[in-house]
């Protein structure tokens, strides 16, 4: 059976609506992806850090409640866990403060099993974080030299942007690896003050891959394929959007779902997607994106997971 690895920071969550706590929700950017993918019967696991305190405990205890694997979560003995605070406006859109006490950060994991065709979610600042670097760098090229297809999800936050010049060897070596990128113009902006889709795609990204998405919030997905493949698609005009924090997370996770649920391979997507695959991926990842928004969590609830795994268990 396909899987589906991600490897990133774990983080408690917690939401602020008029300046009030209204909610603490275990999250971090591939984290969110992957409790969403679980709820949908996809075999997920995960690979992060936490500390050894309750906040470590429970978000361990998420992981496994919602089917992801935890083994290569790797707990820090004498450090506390990350904390975000997020301040919802009145579009429910989100500034965040991130508090993190990893004085020795030093991931250790021993790699997960990967077989050809395995998806691995990679992304944020986790994702060029120099401190871990080495080990994260590790597993992409473990797992490039088994087959996987990498997505990356640049993520890529104002919190960091003085960072850029530093960490830009580090994002291109990531470009230079993954099968498919996705980032927000707001990242791009931030990385490289760019935020026009072709001009992003001509001058950053068509040099390492020709699988590139652009996401711009309410305007319409930006997709850029091989063969010379451009296509627009629009944002499906959604009421009653209580919070946007998870959005990206589960675009990236709808597309993980529909590359398993369409039974497409890494061959397939280095010859090529047909504008109809594209189509089927970009739909899924703008279902799971919309339904998302419907609530205060950060990933997609039990009953659609539940109707997801339906759904992809009728396809085959």
């Amino acid at each position: 059976m396909r899987k589906v690895i991600g490897i990133g920071e774990t983080v408690l969550d917690i939401i602020f609506k008029n300046d009030q706590p209204t909610a603490a929700i275990p999250g971090g950017s591939v984290f969110n992806a992957l409790i969403s993918l679980g709820r949908c019967g996809v075999n997920a696991a995960f690979i992060s850090e936490t500390g050894n305190d309750r906040v470590g405990r429970t978000i361990i205890d998420f992981l496994r409640k919602n089917g992801v694997d935890a083994k290569c979560v790797n707990v820090y003995p004498d450090s506390k866990s990350p904390i975000s605070l997020a301040f919802l406006n009145e579009q429910n859109d989100a500034e965040y403060i991130f508090y993190k006490d990893h004085p020795n950060d030093r991931l250790e994991f021993t790699f997960p099993d990967v077989q050809p065709d395995d998806i691995v979610l990679f992304g944020s600042y986790y994702a060029v974080n120099p401190v871990i670097r080495p080990q994260v760098m590790g597993f992409l090229d473990y797992a490039r030299q088994h087959g996987a297809i990498l997505y990356y999800d640049v993520n890529f936050r104002a919190a960091h942007k003085s960072e850029v010049m530093r960490l830009t060897p580090n994002i291109l070596e990531n470009l230079e690896l993954a099968d498919v990128v996705r980032g927000s113009n707001e990242d791009f902006e931030v990385m490289f003050r760019k935020s026009d889709p072709d001009v992003i795609y001509r001058t950053q990204i068509a040099f390492y891959t020709h699988n590139f998405i652009c996401t711009q919030g309410a305007k319409p997905v930006e997709l850029r394929g091989e063969g010379n493949l451009r296509k627009q698609y629009a944002v499906p005009l959604s009421s009653g959007v209580v919070s946007t924090i998870g959005a990206g997370d589960n675009f990236n996770a709808g597309f993980a779902y529909g590359l398993i649920r369409y039974g497409i391979t890494r061959d397939m997507i280095v010859n090529g997607l047909s504008e109809q695959q594209w189509d089927q991926l970009i739909g899924c990842a703008q279902q799971f994106s919309a339904e998302v928004c419907k609530s205060i969590n950060n990933s997609v609830s039990p009953d659609f997971g539940q109707s997801m795994a339906e759904e992809m268990k009728n396809e085959k």
